[in-house]
């Protein structure tokens, strides 16, 4: 499966330059032209990595970085700017950003880059994804055993996909469509409940002997593993 970058800068002649080398490379592109706009598209698409400008109206980079990581998006992130002000680097850095190049650049630096926070994403994934934790729900994807208060959850194999792209996206709002192409790979017809029938179930199972809902539905937009009301 292709990569996907999201890029996210007000600049057309930057967006232009860099869509076709990141194309050119065989990455999927999507583009946002302001900070809303970015915002938008990382709830209902799902990036593999973000290249974020700074320097937008409105709505900065820095902000744009800030509401990622406190929404709970772990998605790598390499900040553009043509501040090469050393304060300005560490800003971005401490909002949560894993990498920075100061304007303007060689498009091969930047490839590396993405390159490199592709690979240090999968390295990560590799090393932690087997077992995953949300409150007290656990998830081994190895042993397909799912456990919530100390108790052992029986799950459907389509059940458990589901709750374990829930939880590799915790506190993100999926949308149908994606669910729909990472679980079941194909588009269902519009009169299809299929995916509500399954969010049904994994609730019951999740929630029986008391437990909160932690699989909530974000109406118009998808659904979202969160554990606050």
């Amino acid at each position: 499966m292709r990569s996907t970058i999201l890029i996210i800068d007000d600049d057309e002649k930057i967006v232009s330059m860099l869509r076709r080398g990141l194309a050119f490379e065989g990455y999927e592109v999507m583009t946002a032209a302001n900070g809303a706009e970015g915002l938008n598209k990382m709830l209902t698409a799902e990036p593999d990595v973000v290249v974020l400008d700074v320097m937008m109206p409105q709505l900065d980079g820095f902000e744009v970085c800030r509401r990622m990581r406190e929404g709970g998006s772990t998605v790598p992130v390499l900040m553009l700017t043509a501040k090469d002000e050393v304060e300005n680097r560490v800003k971005g850095l401490d909002l949560g950003a894993d990498d920075y190049l100061v304007k303007p650049f060689a498009l091969e630096e930047l490839l590396a880059r993405v390159r490199a926070l592709l690979r240090r994403k999968t390295e990560q994934q590799d090393h932690n994804g087997h077992r995953l934790t949300f409150e007290d729900l656990q998830l081994d994807n190895e042993s397909r055993e799912v456990v919530r208060g100390g108790k052992r959850l029986e799950l459907t194999a389509k059940e458990f996909e589901l709750l374990h792209l829930f939880m590799q996206n915790p506190k993100r709002v999926l949308s149908r469509d994606l669910i729909m192409d990472k679980i079941w790979g194909y588009d269902y017809s519009g009169e299809s409940n299929v995916l509500e029938v399954y969010i049904a179930m994994l609730r019951q199972k999740t929630e029986q002997d008391g437990g909160k809902r932690l699989i909530r539905t974000i109406r118009g937009a998808g659904y979202i593993l969160r554990g606050d009301v």
